[in-house]
């Protein structure tokens, strides 16, 4: 049995929990998730690790409730114990096996959206502790759906805000910000790592192709039960099984799907970027330009390096 140590409310249905793991605590690097299980019945929920602590024996999850397994796991207390919590489980990022004084020669960015911004976090920690200070731009809705800003200002470089309505930092989406940043700002960067809703990193990948920055972005909205189920997909115009073993491709673009479909961003109702052009092969839909109500099979992607 694993016991949640601390429980803390970061945002309205947005939970964050310390669970008791020594184990994965000791193993755990950036970019791995753990499997939740909350009883011998429940469900296999893959939840990536928000920070570890190996000397206290404790692993950071983050958690937001959209349906019945992620409700019962928020609705649990401090004191409660969980049946099962295996990991840590696939590849760290990319950088955890780089050389610290290569890393401190890039100029990275990281963009994260709503929850996105907890699997960011521990990334921007570890690349902090070796002399690495990578900007960060975090996106939400409103000033109430941020969630660790304090904790990632003190391992940034810089962090930059942009909220939907303007409640704080930038008035925009998270791609107007990287266009401000990088047109108006005279900000140089050599890698963009973006976490979050499956349609912003879209808008993030097509963006960063203009400037021709390498990207990666994070396709594990449709993980299910962490046996990685949504690796299908079109690359260099030719379908292929995307790698399943934690390697990535560089900015795997999404341009219409299930995976589109399914992801609650912030880009709707035809709110696309500004600076965007529509494709004439890309109907307008309800997921702004691009994600319209065209065929749904097969996925199609395309990748952008």
């Amino acid at each position: 049995m694993y016991k949640i140590v601390k429980k803390e409310l970061l945002a309205p249905n947005i939970y964050l929990m310390n669970i008791e793991a020594p184990r994965v605590a000791r193993s755990a690097r950036p970019g791995q998730f753990v499997i939740v299980r909350l009883d011998e019945h429940g469900e296999r929920v893959p939840l990536t690790i928000s920070d570890y602590d190996a000397e206290q024996g404790w692993v950071t999850i983050v958690t937001q409730t959209v349906g019945y397994s992620t409700s019962k796991l928020c609705a649990m207390s401090e004191g409660d114990s969980l049946a099962d919590f295996a990991g840590p489980l696939g590849c760290p990022s990319e950088f955890v096996h780089e050389e610290p004084e290569a890393l401190r020669r890039r100029r990275i960015l990281f963009v994260a959206g709503g929850v996105g911004t907890a699997p960011v976090y521990p990334q921007v920690k570890w690349l902090s502790e070796r002399g690495v200070k990578a900007d960060v731009i975090i996106g939400a809705k409103n000033k109430d759906t941020l969630i660790l800003t304090d904790k990632m200002r003190a391992v940034a470089g810089e962090v930059f805000i942009a909220t939907d309505d303007g409640s704080a930092g930038f008035h925009g989406m998270v791609t107007d910000l990287m266009r401000d940043l990088i047109d108006r700002q005279g900000k140089r960067y050599d890698e963009v790592i973006a976490i979050g809703p499956m349609i912003m990193m879209k808008f993030v990948a097509r963006t960063t192709k203009e400037y021709g920055i390498r990207t990666i972005v994070s396709l594990n909205t449709l993980m299910v039960d962490g046996t990685g189920m949504p690796r299908r997909g079109r690359g260099d115009g030719h379908v292929r099984s995307l790698p399943c073993d934690g390697r990535r491709p560089h900015a795997l673009y999404v341009r219409r799907g299930p995976r589109v479909r399914r992801s609650r961003g912030r880009f709707r109702r035809g709110h696309a970027p500004s600076g965007h052009v529509q494709d004439d092969r890309e109907p307008q839909g309800p997921y702004g330009a691009g994600a319209g109500r065209g065929p749904r099979l097969p996925h199609r992607t395309r990748s952008m390096t």
